[in-house]
């Protein structure tokens, strides 16, 4: 075990060194498909910045899907048809607020979609318009995407 993974705090109540250990925060990502061949993204309000899948941190007792249909809500106002996950991204570098690991998931869209939550800005991107300035690893998780639609 690292020396990070064993360093510890000292317990106010009993003076036990309690253990902290270091592990990836868990996200999801929703990859939402609107008629025409077009995807939802939205332009992140907070660092890291530029345009992202919807997505966000799975809260404590939230299963996956239930975060993907929150985090979809929250960002763009849709309702989900059609929830299927994709893969899971681990790259410790993915995030560069910290290591990270996102379950990715596709679904069409149902609803108008509009900003909301951190989303800045939210735009309707054709598969091959897609912006250059994607945040974390998004460019890899749509070019994988498209490829896996073949």
């Amino acid at each position: 075990m690292s020396d990070a993974a064993q360093a510890g705090v000292r317990c106010s109540r009993c003076g036990n060194l309690v253990r902290l250990y270091r592990n990836p925060l868990l996200t999801v990502d929703i990859i939402i498909e609107m008629p025409e061949e077009r995807i939802v993204l939205i332009e992140r309000q907070n660092p890291p910045l530029g345009w992202a899948i919807p997505g966000g941190f799975v809260d404590y007792g939230e299963s996956l899907e239930a975060a993907a249909i929150r985090e979809a809500r929250e960002e763009t106002g849709m309702d989900l048809v059609d929830l299927r996950q994709f893969h899971a991204y681990s790259d410790p570098r993915r995030d560069p607020r910290g290591h990270t690991v996102s379950v990715v998931f596709t679904a069409l869209g149902k609803g108008l979609p509009k900003a909301g939550d951190d989303a800045k800005n939210l735009s309707l991107f054709s598969w091959d318009s897609l912006p250059e300035n994607l945040a974390f690893d998004h460019s890899l998780i749509l070019s994988q995407y498209l490829q896996s639609r073949v």
